[in-house]
């Protein structure tokens, strides 16, 4: 396979689902503007792991459309943006405009973030939930974020939990079966999909797009190969969208809980690592 197909692939995805994306009550874009201390309801629940980050220089990487980026520009970090969808980033740089949030987003690859920004400028990178399953290779991510972390600057990252993404999310009766890889794979995952994650009445013409699960030790794994020290790692029994569609229910903070023995398997994970200045 062609590791630039996938990237278009996807971007043509991308592209026609930002503007969707904006328009969605899911992602509250209305209370961006009608109030300006609100969060997204991912960054609340990271808050209390990121504790304080005011004065941070701080990277979001495939950050789409910003509603993260500011969240964290409002918790007092100096905020930079990075996706590879110019219509994720156009939708971001309009809500920053008409909240007044002095953040910078910046078009690229995750893999051409060093080029694109500079090695070793951020305090912080920010990875927010459901971006890594784009990518084919995690060690390269990994060392991507190493590059791009001064001695001492902190990853965070909360994810989809490889779990999760393995179970078959078409069954319909309480059966939670392993039906997709739970390791990285050579050749991507290729799903066929005319609807998104969030509520919209849109009708969406590109339908392809190309993934890759990636086990928490390979994970764990890369970020130790590339010179980062693991401080923190959590597993959740909830995440930020209907995962498993039909076997869940949503709280008041818009995350998604299995109906029935929440207990069975781990929904997203909370990884935390610092570079060394050794």
């Amino acid at each position: 396979m062609n590791l630039v197909d996938y990237a278009e692939i996807n971007r043509l995805n991308w592209d026609e689902r930002a503007p969707a994306h904006a328009r969605s009550p899911g992602y509250h874009v209305a209370r961006f503007v009608e109030d300006p201390a609100f969060l997204s309801y991912v960054v609340q629940f990271d808050a209390p792991r990121l504790g304080d980050i005011a004065g941070l220089r701080g990277v979001h990487l495939q950050c789409h459309i910003g509603t993260d980026t500011i969240s964290l520009a409002r918790l007092g970090a100096r905020m930079t943006g990075l996706d590879f969808s110019p219509a994720a980033l156009a939708e971001g740089r309009r809500l920053a405009a008409l909240v007044g949030a002095e953040v910078d987003f910046v078009e690229a690859e995750v893999y051409d973030a060093v080029s694109a920004l500079g090695a070793g400028r951020f305090d912080l990178v920010y990875t927010g939930v459901g971006a890594l399953g784009w990518l084919p290779d995690i060690r390269r991510w990994a060392q991507t974020v190493a590059d791009l972390l001064r001695p001492g600057g902190r990853l965070f990252i909360r994810e989809a939990h490889p779990m999760m993404w393995s179970i078959d999310e078409e069954r319909s009766d309480d059966v939670l079966a392993v039906d997709y890889p739970y390791f990285e794979t050579p050749e991507p995952l290729v799903f066929e999909d005319d609807g998104t994650y969030v509520e919209t009445g849109t009708v969406f013409e590109n339908t392809t797009t190309h993934s890759w699960n990636h086990g928490l030790g390979e994970t764990v794994g890369a970020v130790l190969e590339a010179g980062l020290e693991l401080t923190a790692l959590e597993e959740h029994r909830s995440v930020p969208w209907e995962g498993l569609p039909g076997h869940m229910v949503r709280d008041d903070h818009w995350e998604w809980h299995l109906k029935e023995r929440p207990e069975r398997v781990p929904l997203t994970y909370t990884l935390q690592a610092r570079k060394t200045t050794r």
